[in-house]
C-alpha cells in the first residue's frame, strides 16, 4: 500500500474534489471523525465545510492547517468497505490524527479503488499536529497494515541478473512491468544495433522505437517503449523513457551498444546453430531444435511473407546477433531461399507455327506483269506534270500488306517486314518527303 500525503491550505477544494466525485457515484463516504454523516454515502459539501470550519481556531500560525491524503492499496489488492473504515482509522491514530476532524472517502472511478482522507491539522488551541518525520513514519504504518490486512507489499524488490524476465501483464502496473523488462534485459544480455534489441524485447511484449526531432530549435533524440500483446500489437499508451529511468534512454542504451561490441564472441553461437541448419527439414524443425539448445529466432517478414531479417538470441552466452554477423549462411537472404524458395513455374508449351505454302502460279503472274509494263511503247509514258510524283510513287516502299505471295504469320503482320523492304530505298523515300515540306515552308527570311 502506498501514502501519499498532500499538507494545504485550501480546505473548501479538497472538501469539493472529493465531494463531486462521490455525488457522481463514483464513490462514497465510508466514515467520519467530528463531522456529520447521514450515512447515505452522498456527502453535502456546504455541511462539511462548516463543520470543519467549527474546529478551526480563530488564528494560527500554521500556514497549512489541512491535510489530504490517499491510501492505495495494490491493484489486485481487493478490501471491502468495513476494512477499508478500519485501516483508515487505524492509520490515522498512529499518524496523530485520531482525535481530529477527518472524512473518509472511498474512489472508484477506476479500477484501483483507494480512499481519500481530508483533516485539519490544527487544534482549536491553535497548536498543530507534528509533521516531523512524515514519509517515514507513514511508510512504516502501511507495513504493518500490509501484514495486518494481508496485503501485498509495494516495496520495490531489488532487481538482480538472475531474477527471471516476465512477459507483460495487461491488468497488472504496465509502467512497471516496461521498466523492469527493460532494466533486466540491459543488464543481462549483451546487443549492438537498435533491431537486435528489439528483438529481445519481443520475447517479452516490449517494442522500442527511436524518436528524433526538434522543439524550441533543439534537436532531442530518445527512445520510446510500447506494451505489446503476442501478435504485436499495442495495449496500453506508450512511455517515454524518461519516465521509466535513465537506464532505459537513449544514451544509455547506446552505451551499450559499444560495450558489447568487445564482449560478444559471435563463434560460440555459431558453433551451436551451424550444425541444427545442417540437420533440419524445414524452418519450423529449424526453431524447434534451437529452442531445445536455448536458443531463440526471431524472423522478420515482408508484407508478402519474405524473410528480411533475423537475429539469433543466444541464452546460453547471453548475446543478441543478426543472422549475418554469424555468417552469409545464416542471413536473411540465405534462409529466404533455403525455407522459402518459390517453386518452379511449369514450362510453357512451344507452339509451331506452320508457314503457309507459297502459290506459284501467283508468282509466275506477277513477274510477267512486270516485263510487259517495260515493254510498253513511248507514247504510253507519264506526263510531264506528273514526273516527280511519279517519280516519288516509283521509290515508294511496297506496303507491308500486298500481295505478293510473302507468307505472313497470323495476327504479326505489323512486324513483319517482308522481302521486297529495302533500307536505302527507305532512306530515300523519307529524304524526298522532307525536301518537299520544306519547299511548302518557303525561304527563310
Amino acid at each position: 500500500m502506498v501514502a501519499k500525503i498532500s499538507l494545504g491550505n485550501s480546505l473548501y477544494r479538497a472538501l469539493c474534489y472529493n465531494g463531486e466525485k462521490i455525488n457522481k457515484e463514483n464513490g462514497r463516504l465510508l466514515a467520519t471523525n467530528k463531522i456529520y454523516n447521514d450515512g447515505t454515502g452522498k456527502v453535502n459539501i456546504n455541511r462539511a465545510y462548516q463543520d470543519f470550519r467549527s474546529w478551526m481556531p480563530t488564528s494560527t500560525r500554521t500556514e497549512r492547517p489541512m491535510v489530504h491524503i490517499s491510501l492505495n492499496p495494490h491493484p489486485d489488492d481487493r478490501l471491502s468497505d468495513v476494512e477499508y473504515t478500519e485501516l483508515a482509522r487505524e492509520y490515522m491514530e498512529r499518524m496523530g490524527f485520531g482525535d481530529m476532524p477527518y472524512m473518509v472517502y472511498k474512489h472508484m472511478d477506476i479500477d484501483r479503488h483507494h480512499i481519500h482522507i481530508v483533516a485539519l491539522r490544527v487544534y482549536t488551541d491553535g497548536k498543530c499536529v507534528s509533521d516531523k518525520n512524515n514519509f517515514y513514519r507513514s511508510k512504516d504504518i502501511c507495513r504493518d497494515l500490509e501484514k495486518k490486512y494481508n496485503l501485498r507489499s509495494s516495496e520495490r524488490q531489488k532487481i538482480t541478473p538472475d531474477m527471471p524476465i516476465r512477459k507483460i501483464d495487461p491488468s497488472g502496473d504496465i509502467k512497471r512491468q516496461l521498466a523492469n523488462t527493460v532494466k533486466m534485459v540491459g543488464m543481462r544480455y549483451r546487443f549492438q544495433t537498435i533491431g537486435e534489441y528489439n528483438a529481445i524485447l519481443s520475447l517479452y511484449n516490449v517494442r522500442c522505437e527511436p524518436t528524433d526531432g526538434k522543439v524550441n530549435g533543439r534537436e532531442y533524440h530518445g527512445l520510446v517503449y510500447f506494451a505489446t500483446d503476442d501478435s504485436g500489437a499495442t495495449i496500453a499508451t506508450p512511455f517515454k523513457s524518461s519516465r521509466l529511468g535513465k537506464f532505459a534512454g537513449r544514451d544509455a542504451i547506446e552505451q551499450r551498444f559499444v560495450r558489447a561490441k568487445d564482449k560478444v564472441e559471435p563463434k560460440k553461437t555459431r558453433a551451436i546453430v551451424a550444425p541444427v541448419l545442417a540437420a533440419c527439414t524445414g524452418k519450423d524443425d529449424f526453431i524447434a531444435r534451437l529452442k531445445e539448445a536455448r536458443i531463440d529466432v526471431v524472423f522478420r517478414y515482408t508484407d508478402e511473407g519474405r524473410i528480411y531479417g533475423v537475429t539469433f538470441i543466444d541464452h546460453n552466452n547471453l548475446a543478441v546477433l543478426n543472422g549475418s554477423r554469424l555468417g552469409k549462411e545464416f542471413s536473411a537472404n540465405a534462409l529466404e531461399s533455403r525455407f522459402n524458395s518459390q517453386e518452379q513455374q511449369p514450362a510453357q508449351p512451344i507452339v509451331e507455327i506452320q508457314q503457309p505454302q507459297t502459290d506459284n502460279t501467283a508468282t509466275e503472274d506477277t513477274r510477267q506483269s512486270q516485263t510487259d509494263t517495260s515493254q510498253q511503247p513511248e507514247h504510253d509514258a507519264t506526263p510531264p506534270h506528273a514526273a516527280d510524283s511519279a517519280q516519288s510513287q516509283s521509290y515508294r516502299p511496297q506496303s507491308r500488306n500486298d500481295d505478293d505471295g510473302t507468307p505472313s504469320i497470323p495476327g504479326l503482320d505489323l512486324f513483319q517486314v517482308g522481302p521486297g523492304y529495302n533500307a536505302e530505298e527507305e532512306a530515300f523515300y523519307r529524304e524526298m518527303q522532307r525536301r518537299k515540306k520544306k519547299k511548302r515552308r518557303g525561304p527563310k527570311l
